[in-house]
């Protein structure tokens, strides 16, 4: 899977299955402060990126995680 199709999937699923705007959705958008995304949301987050990837998040592995970019990067590195 391509970088670009990654992060098709994530967009899809921030708009379609979490209601995110689109405008809040940018590669630098802080996942808490911009998009809104609280820990119910990681839940659903949890089980999305399952369904569409193929792997577990691993919530220790998450800490650091804060940007949109930073998410597509974590992904890529796990089913790349």
């Amino acid at each position: 899977m391509t970088r670009t199709e990654i992060e098709e999937k994530v967009r899809a699923f921030l708009i379609d299955d979490l209601e995110i705007d689109e405008d809040k959705i940018f590669d630098d958008a802080k996942l808490k402060e911009d998009m809104g995304i609280d820990s119910l949301d990681f839940v659903d987050i949890i089980v999305i990126v399952d369904k569409n990837f193929g792997f577990k998040i691993a919530p220790e592995e998450m800490k650091g995680v804060t940007t949109l970019k930073e998410f597509c990067d974590y992904i890529e590195s796990k089913i790349g």
